[in-house]
């Protein structure tokens, strides 16, 4: 979730032939970079849409690197500490549950969900709260400070995954900032 340009699904398709990769990405430019990297790839989806817990349409703000675009608005910080990040355009994409693209029983164990969605986790996660129990692993970049209006931190995401059955097994790819503060992350849980 938060596909982009398909770099994880590379990486994913590279380390797990076999594996099949449903992806979601709302960028209609990303998307398009995505479909033209996997065109022959019948074991890849690409579904142009964010995943939330409501069904509906919702303002994308889209940053100079489109990695760093998100449904919530680009701070200050985010653009101090990542420089190249600022809006430079807002859009309207489609947000949906991930109910309403993948069922159950095309999930299959060991199921792996990867998110990075700058600031949106949380919502993304609630979008697919249903499902969770189809997953053995979650992968999602977590912040410790707030770069995107409104996100939840990191405590909260990892709070959140441990109700509904997850624990965390590491941290990984730990962005500081020059004064030697954690900014950000990527966490792996378990169930």
């Amino acid at each position: 979730i938060g596909a982009n340009r398909g770099q994880f699904a590379m990486v994913a398709r590279r380390c797990m032939p076999q594996a099949r990769v449903i992806s979601f990405e709302p960028l209609p430019v990303a998307a398009t970079k995505f479909r033209a990297v996997f065109a022959n790839d019948d074991r890849v989806t690409l579904h142009e849409v964010a995943i939330g817990p409501v069904p509906g349409n919702a303002t994308i703000h889209v940053s100079k690197r489109d990695d760093s675009s998100s449904l919530l608005p680009i701070t200050a910080t985010q653009v101090a500490l990542f420089p190249g990040t600022a809006e430079v355009a807002t859009t309207t994409v489609r947000v949906a549950p991930l109910r309403e693209f993948v069922s159950a029983e095309e999930i299959q164990h060991p199921a792996f969900l990867k998110l990075d969605v700058q600031g949106y986790e949380l919502e993304a996660l609630r979008g697919c709260e249903d499902m969770l129990g189809q997953f053995a692993y979650v992968y999602v970049e977590c912040s410790f400070v707030e770069l995107y209006g409104g996100q939840a931190l990191a405590d909260e995401v990892i709070a959140w995954l441990r109700e509904r059955g997850f624990r965390l097994r590491g941290v990984h790819n730990m962005d500081y900032d020059r004064g030697g503060r954690a900014i950000q992350a990527d966490f792996l849980f378990a169930r």
